[in-house]
């Protein structure tokens, strides 16, 4: 299988049987929800996932996922409470509660920022796009107001609201995802997800936390809100891995525009080399049910054809009934959805004509490795990049990705189709390093041809290796 799966943990999956379960059947990525906990919580759940590590004999990622300023309601008169389809209600700041009309449900809501400038006919959503509502009265400006419901569903106090036609200008970081982020890092996190991302400014931020702590780890940018939709290019150069979170996105963006979106954000990604996951209600009815729906099926499949590097399982993994079934149904889907996308795609993607030789490098490789038939491409990639160059080629065979670092082991498990391996650094020359992995690797037969990429010395004056090299080899 090359696209890589996610899973979270909650208490559905947090025993050492279900996690290994998982990873059998795909799971690469653990994210852990700093929404609902904090590291010292999640320090032994890492302990497990490395002692996993050592019994597959494979590296695994931890992601922390970081909360964001996630804007929640107040507390809820009779929570949880129906509310009915044309039902007036009163949305306000805590201290309009009792300026409210005798007998109307009241929703407070403790940002005043966002309340500033609301208007008649503006649209509300609450529990992710679950009830909506359009202000039909201005109590007073800014601070109290009147909603009506277009749908019946139930409200539980501290859910979640947006306001999808305003923006609002919150940076991503608040003062927990600061603490958590630095607490992340001490207790071993591989990569850190960026709830709410809306500029460039956001990931630098996150990336100068980090390097201010002493580490480096690779930064996801959750593109949630409209905002950074519309600034994709910049947030895609600026992050090392990009997830379309359609949960808050599509209350953002219209439901009837987000499969385009999704599709967009995808193809942004493939065109920079990031890695791209999609997020969110994958397999939604696999909470409950042991089987998954038809549209799901479709759905995971449709995000593999689009060329997605991972797809995430949230309430799946996290507190559903099949977490282990969940990952086995996802995986099989994904792995025929492949199958077909690269029948239909006939050979490695092409780069745009625009002049770039590394990526024609990267592309040249594929070819080779297509044309000879070879079992797999194995590229020494130090900080790898070359790895992601060859992966966005979406070749057919295996990309075995070499490099002595173990962050950037974990951080390409990110990408679709790379298999990254340590690599003896004691070995100088990286085309060398490349020959004796191949040579002592039981997954290559006597004969078997791999097709190698490295990097070999620059001419006098240049530091930087870049790949230069392509070698057809057989064993």
């Amino acid at each position: 299988m090359r696209t890589k799966i996610i899973a979270t943990l909650g208490p559905a999956s947090m025993e050492k049987s279900v996690m290994r379960a998982m990873v059998d059947h795909g799971v690469r990525i653990f994210r852990l929800n700093f929404s609902h906990a904090d590291a010292e919580y999640f320090r032994p759940i890492i302990q497990t996932i490395r002692e996993i590590e050592v019994e597959v004999g494979f590296a695994l990622t931890v992601m922390g996922d970081l909360c964001g300023p996630k804007i929640r309601i107040g507390r809820v008169e009779g929570s949880p409470r129906q509310v009915a389809k044309g039902e007036i209600v009163c949305l306000g700041l805590p201290q309009m509660r009792d300026s409210a009309p005798e007998g109307q449900l009241f929703i407070e809501l403790g940002v005043p920022e966002l309340l500033i400038g609301l208007s008649v006919g503006e649209p509300t959503f609450l529990s992710d796009g679950m009830l909506q509502f359009t202000i039909t009265r201005v109590l007073e400006q800014d601070k109290l107001y009147q909603m009506e419901a277009h749908n019946a569903a139930l409200l539980t106090s501290s859910k979640g609201i947006a306001f999808p036609e305003k923006v609002h200008p919150m940076p991503a970081l608040t003062d927990k995802d600061r603490k958590d982020l630095v607490e992340a890092l001490a207790i071993g996190v591989d990569a850190l997800a960026l709830s709410f991302v809306q500029t460039r400014d956001d990931i630098d931020e996150a990336k100068e936390l980090i390097r201010r702590a002493g580490h480096w780890v690779p930064v996801v940018a959750k593109l949630e809100r409209k905002r950074a939709v519309d600034n994709v290019e910049s947030i895609v150069t600026a992050a090392d891995a990009v997830m379309v979170a359609r949960g808050d996105l599509g209350v953002e963006c219209s439901l009837m525009t987000l499969p385009v979106v999704q599709k967009r954000i995808i193809r942004a990604c493939r065109h920079q080399q990031k890695a791209v996951i999609v997020a969110t209600q994958m397999m939604l009815s696999m909470v409950k049910n042991p089987v998954p729906t038809r549209a799901e099926a479709a759905d995971v499949a449709n995000a593999v054809l689009d060329g997605a590097d991972c797809v995430m399982l949230s309430e799946e993994t996290a507190i559903g009934n099949y977490p282990v079934e969940t990952c086995r149904f996802i995986q099989g889907i994904a792995s025929n959805a492949e199958e077909y996308y690269l029948e239909r795609q006939g050979e490695p993607l092409k780069p745009s004509k625009q002049r770039n030789i590394v990526k024609y490098m990267a592309y040249s490789a594929c070819l080779v490795a297509e044309q000879a038939e070879s079992k797999a491409l194995v590229a020494h990639s130090a900080s790898g990049s070359t790895a992601r160059l060859l992966s966005s080629r979406r070749p057919r065979q295996t990309i075995y990705a070499l490099t002595p670092d173990q962050r950037v082991i974990r951080w390409l498990n990110f990408f679709w189709g790379v298999k990254p391996c340590a690599v003896d650094p004691r070995i100088e020359n990286h085309t060398e390093r490349a020959l004796e992995f191949v040579r002592a690797c039981g997954e290559f037969a006597p004969g078997d041809s791999v097709v190698i990429t490295s990097g070999q010395a620059m001419p006098p004056g240049q530091t930087e290796i870049k790949t230069n090299t392509i070698r057809l080899f057989y064993k």
